[in-house]
This record gives structure tokens, sequence and C-alpha cells, in this order.
């Protein structure tokens, strides 16, 4: 879906109840979110963000992982409809990833990107294509707030409060109103909410 300015630009995350997208243990500590990732609601909203979505943004270590972990996913006749559906999707899209370390692309459809996340998603913009999707990547979500150039965000609530860790929403951000469009809630007690700015 495209708007009279062109792509929609959409990130999802999951965050903790104040806010945290890791623990206290740093970028690889997300043990406060393991008991709510494959609840249905969890898994409605990874169907729900690549709808319309022809183009994912990635950071490198979130690409590795997620390069790692999906592809076998996609040909995995046992696993989750909506785990399949969002595997397929990713291997077989056109991804960008950032990285400052990386000198060729690892993986198919891929292009390796040393820019501001500003000025590539400025570009993408101005191409033809679906959505955008930056993908649970807070090192590209966060400039891009900061630019104002996110239309859509898909937030995943965990009702856990991590007590350290990195904030999704720093000081400092330019104020902004968003609508929302959707919401579900689970069984655990997670919220996966759909927020689209308003402009």
């Amino acid at each position: 879906m495209t708007d009279s300015t062109g792509r929609r630009v959409a990130a999802n995350l999951s965050l903790s109840l104040d806010g945290r997208y890791h623990g206290p243990g740093g970028p690889g500590d997300f043990s406060m979110f393991a008991p709510y990732v494959t609840s249905e609601v969890a898994r409605n909203q990874l169907a729900r963000i690549w709808e319309g979505a022809t183009t994912a943004l990635l950071g490198r270590i979130n690409a590795e992982g997620f390069l790692g972990y999906w592809p076998p996913v996609a040909g995995d006749e046992n696993a989750d409809p909506r785990d399949r559906g969002y595997a397929k999707w990713l291997v077989d899209t056109e991804k960008v990833v950032f990285s400052t370390t990386l000198t060729e692309a690892p993986w198919e459809r891929t292009r390796v990107v040393n820019a501001p996340a500003a000025d590539v998603v400025t570009e993408l913009k101005a191409t033809d294509g679906g959505d955008i999707l930056v993908n649970s990547c807070p090192s590209v979500i966060k400039p891009l707030l900061a630019a104002d150039l996110l239309d859509r965000l898909y937030l995943m609530v965990f009702p856990e409060i991590a007590g350290g860790g990195q904030r999704l929403f720093d000081d400092g951000l330019p104020a902004s109103t968003w609508a929302l469009t959707h919401q579900e809630a689970g069984e655990l007690g997670e919220i996966a909410m759909v927020y689209d700015r308003v402009r």
C-alpha cells in the first residue's frame, strides 16, 4: 500500500513494559521475551508485519541472526504457517543490510549499505514498491524516528519490567501523533499494537 507521498515505512519491535528492547544483560538478553514470542498474538503480529512489504531493512547483527534462523523454517512443513509465511517472505524479498564491516552481501537479494538510515530510506521511498519494513532493528528504527520518517509502528509489549537495557524512545525525539489502528491482547498479558503516524 502506498500513499500520495510514496512508499510507507514501517517498523516492528518488541518491548518490555518499561520500554526496553533487551534486558540488563546487554543486546543478547531476550530472556524476558522468551515466553511470549511464540504466542498466538505474537504470531499473528508476525504475519501482519510483512503484508504489503517488498523491502526489508536490517542491521548486520539482526541480519545474521534472522538469515541464520529463518530460511530453514520456510520449507519446514511442521512449522506454524505464520512462521513459514514470514520466513518465505524474508528469503524472497529485497533486503538492505546496514553494516560498516560487511564488504559483500552474504545472502541472495541483498545489498549492503554503509550510509545513514534516513538517507537510504529517503532514496527507497523515491522508488516503486510496497512497504519498507525495518525488521526489529533498533539501530535503524531510532534514527528514522528522529528524522520522522516512520509511517507505521508494529509494537509487541510484553508484561515484564526489564529494569535495565536500552529503550526505544529516547529523549529528544521530535513530537509526533500516532493513531492506534489495531490491537490484540493475549492470554499471557502480551499486547500487539499497530500505530500509524498522523501527519
